[in-house]
């Protein structure tokens, strides 16, 4: 899929660098296919010397070079970037955007050319390959492209295909979601401080337990509501438990969290 084609990644920040290791530990792209630019001279010294690709500062160069884009600057740098390199991009390039909120048509109607473009939104645990991307391809984008993009993605956690119109919310929930999660566990190791608990034993039953949990959903297809009636024995101690989540509207805070995020995704654009 890949043979021969060189891949630029523009703006080659933590996800960047985190795509170009999923893509070289899966086997599906070599050292020598990869170009990578950064703002600064000290990062593209920091990524030759760890993982011994070409570099430049120069975003045209990169995308002369290549076929396909992979566009992971801030969204507000978007359209600065876009219009840097609007002239070299040709209908036989691929276009791959990370960026939150940037949508396919704004991409498109900057670049005013048949160019491919998907968008997608990764989130940070990519940066150990359990990551989450949902990939939604634009007006130009075949199912060829597509698959392209999720053997990109793939190599560095789960995809999933969606529509566009579902963007936001997914990087409410599934982008954002990490941090969220992060509180979570930070109370549960609290918790496990309280009722004594060494801390270091505290935070490895706590992240290993939503790891697990999570896993449960994953692998066997049960509604988590089951699941947790697994756990939730007759007149046990995890019913009072769920009796001061429920108290404590636990769910519903969780959901406004996720709302919140969706509605400022929506904004990220605009700075």
């Amino acid at each position: 899929m890949f043979d021969n084609k060189r891949i630029a990644v523009l703006g080659a920040g933590k996800l960047g660098e985190a795509l170009i290791t999923g893509m070289l530990d899966a086997g599906i792209a070599s050292k020598k296919q990869f170009i990578a630019t950064a703002a600064h001279q000290e990062r593209l010294e920091i990524l030759k010397k760890k993982l011994g690709i070409e570099t430049t500062l120069s975003n045209s160069e990169a995308v002369r070079k290549s076929h396909l884009v992979l566009l992971c600057v801030k969204p507000q740098t978007v359209e600065d970037v876009l219009r840097q390199v609007s002239d070299d991009l040709t209908v036989d390039h691929v276009v791959i955007s990370v960026a939150a909120s940037v949508t396919s048509q704004f991409i498109e109607n900057i670049l005013t050319k048949p160019v491919p473009v998907l968008r997608t939104m990764p989130n940070t645990p990519c940066f150990i390959k359990k990551g989450m991307t949902a990939i939604a391809p634009g007006k130009h984008a075949t199912p060829e492209h597509v698959a392209q993009a999720q053997k990109i993605f793939d190599g560095i956690g789960r995809t999933l295909i969606l529509d566009e119109k579902h963007m936001d919310a997914v990087t409410g929930l599934s982008a954002s979601g990490p941090a969220f999660v992060y509180i979570i566990i930070e109370s549960f190791i609290e918790a496990g401080v309280k009722v004594g608990l060494p801390r270091e034993a505290a935070t490895q039953l706590a992240a290993q337990m939503v790891l697990g949990a999570s896993s449960m959903v994953l692998e066997t297809g049960e509604h988590p509501a089951k699941l947790k009636d697994i756990v939730t024995t007759p007149a046990g101690c995890t019913i009072d438990g769920i009796l001061e989540l429920e108290d404590g509207g636990l769910r519903v805070t969780l959901i406004k969290a996720v709302v919140r995020a969706t509605h400022r995704a929506k904004e990220l654009v605009n700075g």
